[in-house]
């Protein structure tokens, strides 16, 4: 063992992970320049890092809901409150959350300030889009006439507010962007095939473009959409041990098209109603990726999603050589660009603002951008750059992990970096998940202690369940709700636990985990 003492590593974050965990999540998105408040409670300012992400995952995402067969729409973000009184267990579901608009105008109030006109009181109130079932259900009863219009297969891309009382930006905002996916079927089960490809979409999604390990499954009945005949979602473990509902997918069964009258004629003539899903994910999947891959320096963003996989920073000396130097860089970005990963040309920046190289690395470190080049008067003599992976930043000496290498060889193995250092965000994240699923709990003396509140981020618990129902099933959710814990959902595929379920002492029928969560 080498006796060789090295300097401790300071990191880029004000606190790390273990010191406090929200504190950290939060110094992620500030000091990677993510998002920041907006002067509305709940509501944020998405800066550009932020958005960027958001923007790849639209697009990628947008691919894939289009190679469904899925055509984009846009539906009004002011809904009458008429639509939501129709389904009174969806109005239900959202009622606390939503924003409600009841007048058009303002007048001076007298002193100064301004107030709603008494004279503009709208006859009807609107709701400020909460989610858009209702007002895509009245749409799909005047389009759907016969059989031959189904299925009909939309999503829109907007923005969506529920008033929340706790808000984490990313996680939980009264506003946030997302996609919706609306579709009508002729039949159950042609609606739960849809269903499940959009489950399936979102966890292939997150998987392999997110690098975010995930189970899929389906909620148990407590844990329903309003109006939901079944919810299915993707979960995901954060470095805290604490769950992540990073997508849902429902089949709503002909709930809502019962209440909006979305009726087809079907091939014998008769009228029938159509069977209807929805599906979505947000901006809360940033969030799941921050706690997912984020490390004491900051964020460490997938390749994928980087608005840039490469950053090069010139060394300037503002100096005679600083031209011959950027003249170096801009070829090296432009035999970067040439190159191609993961089916796309590689996104590069050439950096030439004003300030240090090792300022303006930090900066780009705290952002997440998988590959920083650092170029010298010297590498461009010699033909060399220095490169430094974001997952491997640090020397065991403690100083920054920079790698020297050929001009050529570093354009022609980029693609191979790239794919590499995705690989190992994957990777480490299902290792980190996967050691903290404890599976030997038998008892509820066994589940609380596991979930004891001095005990530092612990994981999930996979239990067999015997499936209850009514009051059954709300006698296990009392308990859980005084451990603060919940059922993320019944993983698909998984194999019959046996045994018996500790709840209930009944045989147990399938697979569960119970977590903390977000």
């Amino acid at each position: 063992m080498s006796n060789i003492k090295h300097a401790p590593i300071k990191h880029a974050l004000p606190v790390t992970r273990t010191e406090d965990f929200a504190q950290w999540y939060q110094a992620v998105i500030a000091e990677g320049e993510l998002a920041e408040e907006s002067g509305v409670r709940g509501c944020m300012v998405i800066k550009p890092w932020g958005y960027g992400i958001w923007e790849r995952i639209q697009k990628l995402m947008d691919e894939r809901i289009k190679d469904a067969g899925v055509d984009n729409c846009y539906f009004p973000l002011f809904i009458p409150l008429s639509f939501f009184t129709r389904e009174a267990e969806h109005v239900e579901g959202f009622a606390k959350e939503m924003a409600v608009v009841t007048h058009h105008r303002l007048i001076s109030d007298g002193k100064g300030g301004l107030m709603p006109d008494p004279e503009a009181k709208l006859e009807e109130p609107l709701i400020v889009r909460p989610t858009s079932e209702t007002v895509i259900g009245a749409a799909m009863a005047r389009w759907i006439q016969s059989w031959r219009d189904l299925p009909m297969l939309t999503n829109q891309w907007a923005n969506v507010v529920r008033w929340e009382m706790r808000t984490r930006m990313f996680l939980r905002t009264s506003e946030f962007l997302w996609q919706e996916g609306h579709t009508a079927h002729a039949d159950a089960a042609d609606a739960m095939v849809e269903t499940l490809r959009a489950l399936e979409m979102y966890r292939e999604f997150s998987e392999n473009v997110l690098a975010m390990p995930v189970f899929a499954g389906a909620k148990p009945e407590n844990e329903r959409f309003p109006g939901a005949v079944e919810t299915y979602s993707i979960e995901a473990m954060m470095q805290d041990g604490k769950a992540l509902q990073a997508g849902t997918s429902h089949y709503l069964g002909t709930t809502f098209s019962t209440a909006a009258g979305i009726r087809y004629q079907d091939k014998q003539g008769q009228q029938a109603l159509c069977h209807t899903t929805s599906w979505g994910v947000s901006t809360r999947m940033i969030g799941g990726v921050i706690m997912t891959h984020g490390d004491d320096d900051g964020l460490r963003t997938p390749p994928q999603i980087a608005p840039h996989q490469i950053v090069i920073l010139p060394m300037l000396r503002e100096n005679d050589g600083d031209e011959a130097l950027l003249a170096y860089c801009e070829t090296l970005r432009k035999g970067l660009a040439a190159q191609t990963v993961y089916g796309e040309r590689v996104r590069v920046l050439l950096d030439k603002r004003a300030g240090k190289a090792a300022t303006k690395r930090w900066a780009w470190v705290k952002k997440g951008v998988p590959l920083v080049l650092e170029i010298g008067g010297r590498d461009a003599e010699n033909g060399q750059v220095s490169v430094v992976r974001r997952d491997r930043l640090w020397r065991e000496d403690g100083k920054v992990n920079f790698v020297g290498m050929a001009q050529d060889d570093f354009i022609a193995g980029v693609a191979a970096q790239i794919e590499a250092y995705g690989t190992a965000l994957h990777e480490q994240a299902i290792a980190y998940r996967d050691a903290r699923i404890e599976r030997g709990i038998t008892d509820l003396a066994g589940l609380s202690a596991y979930f004891a509140e001095d005990k530092a981020m612990p994981g999930w618990v996979e239990m067999g369940w015997s499936r209850p129902t009514g009051p059954a099933l709300d006698a296990v959710v009392e308990q859980l709700k005084a451990l603060k814990l919940t059922i993320r959902n019944t993983p698909l595929g998984a194999p019959a636990p046996g045994g018996t379920c500790l709840f209930t002492g009944e045989p147990a029928v399938e697979t569960i985990y119970v977590a903390r969560s977000y």
